[in-house]
């Protein structure tokens, strides 16, 4: 167990910890934002992971003003990057463990690439842009105003032609409909649907880096293998 994970604190301390009202951490255990251990006396007991997790939800809700349904999607898709990044390390070091000592490139296990660090992304089809602003707009169910608008803040930057006209792609269309769902349907605000759509492509990214690094360690692994397989290989006896 990582040592961050080791439930120390009865509520109450936790609760001064983050500066909250003990009555709000419970509020949180019954959203399913934060689960405390439970002592065999039924004690909650917080770990050092609880405890940074309430201090985001403390910034997402006081200082950006997300309301609970968009705190609980981007805790959700925060737990979702970490358990990648575990995943990440766990199979880096079982195929290290099968390379043995033969790679040596291989000694220390590649980082994910940090928050922000975007690599280039090849270009599919749902990333080609087509739609003019007025067809985007209908087929989101959106005014074009609004769309101008995501743009400004940065939710969704449409592609450009030679004469200036914004053309958006069937990703920018996806990403319209999950900013309208989070805004409409669970009253998201627009910093918390920013911090959701970053965390979303972040999310992308990383998958898309851990199955790009998988798969040079397993052809790495295969190539290694392969002399020792030709080597152990009976010779054909002279006829």
């Amino acid at each position: 167990m990582d040592k961050k994970d080791r439930p120390v604190y009865i509520i109450s301390v936790a609760a001064e910890l983050v500066d909250m009202h003990p009555q709000t951490l419970r509020l949180y255990e019954r959203k399913g934002l934060i689960r405390p251990k439970r002592s065999g006396g039924k004690t909650r007991l917080y770990s050092e992971r609880d405890v940074e997790k309430l201090r985001e939800i403390r910034r997402l809700t006081q200082e950006l003003g997300v309301n609970l349904a968009g705190v609980e999607e981007i805790m959700r898709l925060r737990d979702e990057l970490w358990a990648l990044e575990q995943r990440f390390r766990e199979e880096v070091e079982r195929l290290k463990a099968e390379l043995g000592e033969k790679l040596e490139a291989l000694k220390t296990p590649p980082a994910l690439p940090a928050p922000g660090q975007r690599p280039s992304p090849k270009l599919d089809e749902k990333d080609r842009p087509v739609y003019i602003i007025s067809v985007a707009a209908e087929l989101v169910g959106m005014h074009p105003q609004t769309l101008r608008l995501y743009e400004r803040e940065g939710l969704v930057t449409p592609s450009r032609t030679s004469g200036k006209t914004r053309l958006y792609s069937e990703r920018d269309v996806e990403k319209l409909r999950e900013i309208r769902r989070l805004t409409q349907e669970l009253g998201v605000n627009l910093a918390g649907v920013e911090e959701i759509i970053r965390l979303r492509d972040e999310l992308d990214i990383q998958q898309n880096r851990l199955e790009a690094e998988i798969a040079r360690l397993r052809l790495a692994l295969l190539r290694e293998l392969k002399p020792a397989k030709e080597q152990s290989a009976p010779k054909p006896s002279a006829s």
